[in-house]
């Protein structure tokens, strides 16, 4: 998501929703992963999440976090960042899937330009599984309006996983069955959005992002392009074991998940997000 008004002064935060991202940016009391903001709890939020847009640091809120000289550091950098973007007037990336649930509340009360990535569910379940990332089906079933308001077709799976660990690739089916069927109904319901699937970007960065640049009336540069032809050429891996690794060859990368996972994986993952997946996908893709 990025906030309005475009400028040539751009800058990045971290993940807000993230439960691991650090509190003096910003500030806001998430105690679930995919927290899902609404009028009914946006009190809580509201204000600690426009401290953030507006780049103000909280040393107070900082400060009980720290644990060593190394977060003492990060303390001091961060401060001196959000400081020189507020004397810039930069604009605010906030780039962050886990706040997919709260999208159209942060587009709404922050008037924010908002554009979605698309995955397709085998890509997703690879990258969940190579990475294993775990998630805690009881941070949904902990907000009551989530599941009234989200889930309430899912209810009877989603408390099932949340009393029983499930196996990594069915906790993926499931999470990216809820967050594509939620994509699915923005989709619907959001015309002025941009949604995007990952692997049309992937396969021709260069015109993808300048079409995204235009939207955002951003302005595209020759710097701009050479940093996506690097970090998408084919000389990158296809693949990567660190997640922080942004340089990739993308084209190959589209389905680098057709080597990775077994046939009766793959046979379990498209059996199991259908008909979500048929929203964004055709059997080609498979």
């Amino acid at each position: 998501m990025l906030a309005a008004t475009p400028s040539p002064t751009l800058r990045t935060i971290w993940e807000p929703f993230n439960l691991q991202a650090r509190r003096g940016i910003r500030q806001a009391p998430f105690r679930y992963w995919f927290t899902y903001v609404n009028e009914e709890n946006a009190p809580s939020f509201r204000e600690p999440l426009a401290r953030m847009l507006a780049w103000n640091y909280s040393s107070a809120a900082e400060l009980p976090t720290l644990r060593s000289p190394k977060d003492a550091g990060r303390m001091s950098r961060d401060l001196w960042v959000t400081r020189s973007n507020r004397r810039a007037g930069a604009v605010p990336i906030s780039k962050d899937p886990i706040a997919i649930f709260s999208a159209e509340w942060m587009s709404d009360t922050f008037g924010m330009d908002t554009v979605v990535l698309i995955r397709h569910p085998a890509a997703f379940a690879h990258s969940i599984v190579k990475q294993g990332w775990w998630h805690p089906f009881e941070h949904f079933t902990a907000q009551p309006s989530m599941m009234r308001d989200l889930f309430a077709a899912r209810a009877d799976e989603i408390e099932r996983f949340a009393r029983t660990p499930q196996p990594l690739l069915d906790q993926a089916i499931l999470l990216w069955t809820l967050i594509h069927e939620h994509i699915a109904v923005m989709r619907a319901r959001r015309s002025t959005w941009r949604f995007i699937r990952h692997e049309d970007l992937s396969r021709d960065p260069v015109a993808g992002f300048g079409e995204l640049y235009a939207w955002l009336g951003l302005t595209w540069s020759d710097e701009v392009e050479r940093a996506i032809v690097q970090s998408s050429s084919p000389g990158n891996p296809s693949v990567t074991e660190k997640a922080s690794n942004r340089r990739r060859d993308s084209r190959a990368a589209i389905t680098a998940w057709k080597g990775r996972l077994t046939s009766e994986e793959q046979a379990a993952i498209k059996a199991r997000t259908d008909p979500v997946w048929r929203e964004f996908y055709s059997d080609e893709d498979w």
